[in-house]
């Protein structure tokens, strides 16, 4: 992959995150909820660094997973 072309897909996964980010700042869950989204998306933006095109396929089904209101229950 070319140098642009690597800069388009990290900027594009980076864009990904941040909505993903805000998305899950806004869901009106319990603080423990959030916190356990919040490091899935830890997980995948660490990935990012390594494989943006992973990162994104993991940012999609996590994104998806919100769309459907699949959200963990609250963790102990």
């Amino acid at each position: 992959m070319d140098n642009d072309g690597q800069l388009e897909l990290y900027t594009a996964v980076a864009a990904q995150l941040k909505e993903a980010h805000a998305r899950v700042r806004a869901l009106q869950v319990p603080e423990g909820v959030r916190m356990a989204l919040t490091r899935k998306l830890l997980v995948i933006t660490a990935a990012a660094k390594h494989d943006p095109t992973e990162a994104t396929q993991r940012l999609e089904r996590f994104m998806t997973g919100l769309d459907e209101e699949r959200i963990p229950e609250e963790e102990l």
